[in-house]
């Protein structure tokens, strides 16, 4: 058998090699998620050090919610790699090339208008992905998160929400892939310099719009009203020099009743958005009795709102415990978490880059995946990128999910050195709650899964020794 393999030609190993590495990941990947659904089924009462933090209702809630989740992320997992291994195996990809092909010469474009036909491949190829996915997302939104009261969508809303991101996706995936196939054709020898500063600049320029011009598109964002939490928000930001000129709340509860809180912005420009499921006093869930009649979809979502609303206890924090969460978010920036992300990701960025300008003329990576008489550039990239860079990826991301726990470690203890311990520490058990976050885990699935601390490891920071 060795022999046999040793003798193949060298594209016939690529192939074999891309996906005998896929398959790895994927059943390490089921065996930790294995190993957590074990602790789910097995854990059914609560933790002596956890009776303190959460009630027997909660906990068996966040229990099964948690054991569903897994149960279909096994049966999704499964049919992406399955579909994956399909789309290699039948050569999907020289298929969709060819069609691609079909579609623009018969708009007049030949083989020489390659950037044209690389943008028709990779609208053909989102959408369907899109539509291969689209079965999978409304399970879990309409089964999984309906059963567990989160969802707050309709269907309409839903599919219209869907078919909006997959136009503005088209809108800024198609010009800036035009532009970098350009800047790589027309680069010359150093073009993966020119490639690596273009993508850095599109990623400053859509993290600064982000919030105001695109996420505006799919949820409403409203300035934070005069009030104590604004004040002292606004006060706690001065405190650290934080260059704060926003404060947005978004209603997020249009969706899910999962919560979140974040800032952006460069320099002197930064904006801080809060959920209002975050906001105990803001939370539309936490609102009884009548709404004011709007549309059939705002009616639909009324009528959801019983199902998902929160029983006897509040939806989010109370401004304290705002503070708290805003203090720890607070803390990543002082740190400079965000900044050494940014340069972590640069740097990862370039070095891809300079590996694909060593790799992109080695003709046996596009023979391994079909393309025997033409190298499209487009094709390069998805097949360096996506399937040999595929080992160095995993352990990046390793790498990444180690440096988030210890980032997130220390922004805890940001916060708790501004005065904001206790009001953390009860902000946590909270959104734990409200979230059904399942406080026991697994030490691989941990080690591997988890970019945040588990809950118990981050309490008991907070209340141990203050660390330097």
């Amino acid at each position: 058998m060795l022999q046999e393999i040793l003798a193949l030609p060298i594209e016939d190993k690529i192939f074999y090699a891309v996906l005998v590495f896929s398959w790895t990941v994927y059943i390490w990947e089921a065996y930790l998620a294995y190993r957590q659904r074990k602790i789910y089924r097995t854990t059914t009462h609560v933790p002596t050090e956890l009776g303190k933090i959460m009630d027997l209702e909660t906990f068996e809630k966040s229990r099964v919610y948690q054991l569903d989740k897994s149960n279909f992320g096994f049966w999704s997992g499964l049919y992406s790699e399955a579909e994956g291994t399909l789309i290699l195996l039948l050569g999907g990809i020289p298929f969709l090339w060819k069609m691609s092909g079909i579609l623009t010469a018969r708009f007049g474009f030949g083989p020489e208008y390659e950037i044209t036909q690389s943008l028709v491949f990779l609208m053909l190829a989102t959408l369907f992905s899109a539509l291969t996915g689209l079965p999978w997302s409304l399970y879990n939104t309409f089964v999984i998160e309906e059963k567990h009261g989160f969802n707050q969508q309709t269907l309409g809303f839903f599919l219209k929400d869907a078919l909006k991101k997959f136009a503005v996706t088209q809108c800024i995936l198609l010009p800036v892939t035009s532009l970098l196939l350009y800047i790589i054709k027309i680069g010359g020898d150093y073009f993966f310099i020119y490639a690596w500063l273009f993508t850095l600049i599109v990623s400053l320029i859509l993290v600064t719009i982000y919030a105001d011009y695109i996420a505006p598109l799919f949820d409403k964002f409203t300035p934070l009203p005069d009030g104590e939490l604004k004040s002292e928000i606004e006060s706690m930001a001065k405190s650290i020099y934080f260059p704060l000129t926003k404060i947005y709340v978004v209603e997020g509860s249009k969706r899910s009743s999962h919560s979140n809180a974040y800032f952006y912005g460069f320099f002197k420009n930064k904006r801080i958005v809060l959920f209002d499921t975050l906001l105990e006093d803001y939370s539309p869930l936490n609102k009884s009795g009548e709404k004011e009649p709007g549309t059939g979809e705002e009616n639909e979502a009324a009528v959801n709102e019983s199902k998902s609303k929160p029983k006897n206890k509040k939806q989010g924090c109370s401004n304290p415990e705002v503070l708290a969460v805003l203090g720890h978010e607070l803390g990543h920036w002082k740190l400079g978490h965000t900044v050494k992300n940014i340069v972590i990701s640069q740097m990862n960025s370039f070095l891809c880059f300079f590996l694909f300008a060593v790799l992109i003329g080695r003709k046996e990576l596009f023979m391994a995946f079909g393309f025997h008489d033409t190298q499209p550039t487009l094709i390069g990239l998805m097949i360096i990128f996506q399937f040999i860079f595929s080992p160095y990826n995993e352990l990046l991301s390793f790498c990444l999910t180690v440096l988030s726990r210890r980032f997130e470690f220390q922004a805890d203890a940001f916060a708790r050195n501004m005065g904001r311990s206790s009001e953390l520490y009860s902000a946590l058990i909270k959104l734990n709650k409200d979230n059904l976050g399942f406080p026991v885990a697994d030490w691989l699935f941990s080690m591997w899964h988890y970019s945040h601390p588990p809950l118990l490891e981050r309490l008991r920071a907070l209340t141990g020794p203050k660390q330097d």
